[in-house]
């Protein structure tokens, strides 16, 4: 069984839970609504407040900020929480504010890499393996899917999804929905493809490679409008699990896709 090590200067409110092995350094402040998982380390000078769980084996770096209230001017004092997954590293002077709504959760999940800087407004969901690189920004009720990576000093508007395995590349701005297994960047942001490298380092066969290739090609480089893309794409691409996520995700967009807003557009102009 491993000792806990607090240091002298840290505060730690009675009332926090503290798992085994767990290492807080000097000048770091854990309130008293707060759990720490098993061989968790906390670094010096971080602030870990409100109803959070951070999970076993992650590791917060110095000047991080996790659990405080929101940035929403909506938040009535409701309460909420914040749970961080395990072997995490939320590095230095990363912002996780807490959420809005009664019970409602911002969550991070495995094996998550959020570099310096960053921010994770309130309502976010970050599933596992994401990495978010310095300076990225999700604004509230953001959702990132397993294995997505964001480039640094990127903003991501708020009710933006960004799809598993997507690639958005640094300082670019993300107003509407990136599908799954994608790359781009820019401003205007513009898709580069699949993302090919990620998809082949995590395993994905050639024939997935393929099929989701005919989809992105069928959504953004046949020139047919949206539902008419997604009406080929479920009938003439093999409807792999990969292909039906990709089919559910965009069908499901509610800000819109990336690519398609000249298209929203014009629709909405029609309907006045």
């Amino acid at each position: 069984m491993k000792q806990i090590f607090i240091h002298p200067t840290a505060i730690v409110e009675s009332g926090a839970h503290i798992g085994q092995g767990v290492i807080i350094e000097p000048y770091a402040i854990v309130k008293g609504n707060v759990t720490l998982e098993d061989n968790v380390v906390i670094k010096s000078h971080a602030y870990i407040d409100g109803f959070t769980t951070i999970g076993e084996g992650t590791t917060v770096y110095p000047g991080a900020s996790i659990g405080t209230k929101t940035q929403d001017l909506k938040f009535r004092g409701e309460k909420t929480f914040v749970k961080i997954g395990k072997n995490c590293e939320i590095r230095e002077f990363v912002t996780i504010n807490s959420s809005c709504q009664e019970n409602t959760t911002v969550s991070v999940g495995d094996h998550c890499l959020i570099m310096a800087y960053c921010h994770v407004a309130h309502n976010c969901i970050i599933g596992n393996r994401v990495i978010m690189s310095n300076n990225a920004t999700l604004a509230g009720h953001v959702t990132v899917e397993d294995h997505a990576i964001i480039g640094g000093m990127t903003p991501i508007h708020q009710f933006v999804r960004i799809g598993c395995y997507a690639m958005v590349g640094g300082m670019s701005r993300v107003t509407h929905d990136i599908p799954p297994y994608t790359i781009g960047a820019g401003i205007p942001f513009k898709f580069g493809g699949l993302n090919l490298i990620g998809l082949k380092r995590n395993g994905f066969t050639l024939q997935t490679r393929k099929e989701l290739s005919k989809a992105f090609k069928l959504l953004y480089r046949s020139g047919l409008h949206f539902e008419e893309a997604i009406n080929c794409t479920e009938k003439d691409v093999e409807p792999l699990p990969e292909v039906k996520h990709w089919i559910h995700f965009c069908r499901n967009s509610k800000r819109g896709l990336m690519g398609f807003q000249a298209e929203e557009e014009n629709d909405q102009g029609s309907e006045e």
